[in-house]
């Protein structure tokens, strides 16, 4: 059974930066796609970016392009994802998920979820 534990969440002033990681255990992480999603208090699990097993195919959404990163690290496991130019709308729980396909976009396509980390942008 796939477990992902994500790390790296914490509180940071608008402007400024983090990096989340994700690691997984218990599957074939390599040949997964991985997606990382976060929730906001009230609001809807939405998506934020996904990234195909080899690592070589990415997906971002408006608010992810140009300020987020997936990235993978397949001999350790691990997915990440680098967060700049923080806003406090910004703030949610970020979860890291794991999708038996090896590349998908779709939220529905991510079956295994972590607890989440919290994210919290300070104005």
């Amino acid at each position: 059974q796939v477990q992902l534990v994500e790390s790296g969440g914490g509180l940071v002033q608008a402007g400024g930066s983090l990096r989340l990681s994700c690691a997984a255990s218990g599957g074939t992480f390599s040949m997964n796609a991985m997606g990382w999603f976060r929730q906001a208090p009230g609001k809807e699990r939405e998506i934020v970016a996904t990234i195909s097993a080899s690592g070589m195919s990415v997906y971002y959404v408006d608010f992810s392009k140009g300020r987020f990163t997936i990235s993978r690290e397949n001999a350790k496991n691990t997915v990440y994802l680098q967060m700049t130019s923080l806003k406090p709308e910004d703030t949610a729980v970020y979860y890291c998920a794991l999708s038996p396909y090896d590349y998908t976009s779709i939220p529905e396509a991510f079956s295994a979820w972590g607890q989440g980390t919290q994210v919290t942008v300070s104005s």
